[in-house]
């Protein structure tokens, strides 16, 4: 009986075992290697890089400076509301895998803030920036900033953007700005003490944008 009994506990020990192993495999959090982040198209900085302040504000009328990049991981588009591909694409994207992350709860001690920053000041107003972001995710921020303010900001993570003349046979008939934007398509990685992390190459899928917070979440 006594062999029996312990036959018994040993099986229900390894079946234990089994199951505990199968759960955290389930469960853990992904890690990435820097080799397969590069191959994913992401690329961190080999020292994150502080910030000098610049002045910018989000869609509520509040400023948006260098520390309210702090406490959080923020990844951040750079984009405009009339973007044609690029910019809905890339923002979807990044709306689908900030909500994965929400519903599983990963983000309750490391939170992730989706911002999209204008670079059209001139058609592009706080507001209108605020509701194109949120349309992604209703925790995105929308950002604007004149020109030279945002110019502050973008030489510093490595943005670049331009005003360039669409020929007259694209533009649009009931007189909308005749130029579209050129500007870089990174998202770029700014970690909780606000330094510039590194970024996320152009073209942008939710699975790496996941992973990527994932993995630098859980190293940070």
């Amino acid at each position: 009986m006594a062999s029996v009994r312990s036959t018994v506990l040993l099986c229900v020990a390894f079946i234990t075992i089994v199951v505990g192993m199968f759960v955290v495999s389930v469960t853990r959090t992904p890690q990435l290697s820097e080799q397969e982040l590069r191959a994913a198209g992401v690329f961190l900085l080999p020292q994150p890089r502080a910030l000098a302040d610049f002045n910018l504000q989000d869609q509520f009328g509040a400023a948006f400076r260098a520390e309210s990049l702090e406490g959080k991981w923020s990844f951040i588009f750079f984009g405009f509301t009339n973007c044609p591909d690029i910019c809905p694409t890339s923002m979807a994207e990044m709306g689908q895998a900030e909500r994965e992350l929400y519903t599983a709860g990963d983000m309750q001690e490391d939170p992730l803030q989706g911002v999209l920053v204008s670079v059209d000041p001139d058609q592009d107003k706080p507001a209108q920036v605020g509701e194109y972001a949120q349309a992604f995710s209703p925790r995105f921020l929308g950002i604007w900033g004149t020109r030279e303010d945002l110019v502050a900001f973008t030489q510093q993570v490595n943005v670049a953007f331009a005003k360039v003349p669409l020929p007259s046979s694209q533009q649009a008939a009931d007189a909308a700005p005749g130029y579209t934007v050129d500007h870089t398509g990174n998202i770029v990685i700014i970690n909780p003490r606000g330094h510039y992390h590194g970024f996320i190459k152009l073209p942008h899928k939710a699975e790496t944008i996941r992973l990527t917070y994932q993995t630098l979440a859980a190293q940070f």
